[in-house]
């Protein structure tokens, strides 16, 4: 069974980040050495810091494609909340501009489906409802009474059934409110998730980003594996808050294999980098 590179929040476009994402996938390719291929990314969204900004698009693409000129075949996106906008303001029209430039048509509908050797990878726009014009503000999620709908009518097709694994993965945080970040229909998705597993379908994965903390819930509704893969790049917090240690930024890229325990996944270690990416930071 293929293992899971999960990756969330690079920013591409934020001052140097394409490099270091760049850097990052160099990271990852030699870590792993042999079988590159043998692996599926997870992307969690917030590809590029700021839609709006000419060539965004464009530079996280090169990103993708350079994952692939390292020998990562399967490379799966789903779109954050800076995908569409600022961050803060949201505008759907990129809708349909992320579709074409990172599935290639527009077409595709959310949940999207990839069965990739035996495991159902299911991603979710959990800005698919924030971007009507009376809450398009701020950074909150929500994925919309048609996506869940759409998701339990997933869990109960027969070729989702008949697969191994079942890994969901979206870009808001399911788990922690925080004011103006929170994904607001969480507990409807806590719902049709509880549902299928009591019907005897297994969510085996729910991985997410956006919060930038890097920390793992496992157990959580009941599903084993429950993580937050922080930000890759180490994107820094406004200065207003990053002071505060509880909002502190981390990068946990985290190597998954769903034919062990929890416990047997790994963190990628370039950790000794981040003081020096921090030092940077701070610089500017």
């Amino acid at each position: 069974m293929r293992k899971i590179i999960h990756i969330s929040d690079p920013h591409i476009g934020y001052r140097d980040f394409k490099d270091r994402f760049m850097t990052i996938v160099d990271t990852l390719a030699t870590e792993i050495r042999i079988q590159v291929s043998r692996y599926v990314v997870v992307i969690t969204g917030d590809l590029v810091h700021n839609a709006n900004k000419k060539g965004s698009y464009e530079d996280a693409r090169e990103g993708l494609d350079y994952l692939k000129q390292r020998g990562f075949k399967d490379v799966l996106v789903i779109p954050g909340n800076h995908d569409y906008g600022t961050g803060n303001k949201g505008n759907k029209k990129f809708v349909t501009l992320f579709k074409k430039a990172f599935y290639g048509t527009e077409k595709i509908e959310y949940p999207k489906v990839d069965i990739i050797s035996n495991i159902a990878f299911i991603g979710l726009d959990s800005m698919a409802w924030e971007l009507k014009w009376y809450n398009d503000l701020w950074a909150q999620g929500q994925l919309g009474r048609k996506q869940l709908h759409a998701l339990k009518m997933v869990l109960n097709q027969d070729k989702i059934k008949a697969c191994a694994k079942r890994v969901i993965y979206l870009h808001h945080h399911p788990f922690k409110w925080r004011p103006l970040h929170q994904l607001k229909d969480a507990r409807k998705l806590k719902k049709v998730l509880m549902r299928a597993m009591d019907g005897g379908v297994s969510i085996d994965a729910i991985l997410f980003g956006h919060n930038h903390e890097g920390d793992e819930h496992n157990g959580t509704w009941g599903i084993p594996r429950c993580y937050d893969a922080g930000t890759a790049t180490l994107k820094p917090r406004s200065r207003y808050v990053k002071w505060a240690s509880w909002f502190k930024v981390r990068s946990s890229i985290r190597i998954i294999d769903l034919n062990k325990v929890p416990e047997g996944d790994s963190l990628l270690q370039y950790r000794h980098q981040e003081k020096e990416l921090e030092k940077e930071l701070e610089k500017v």
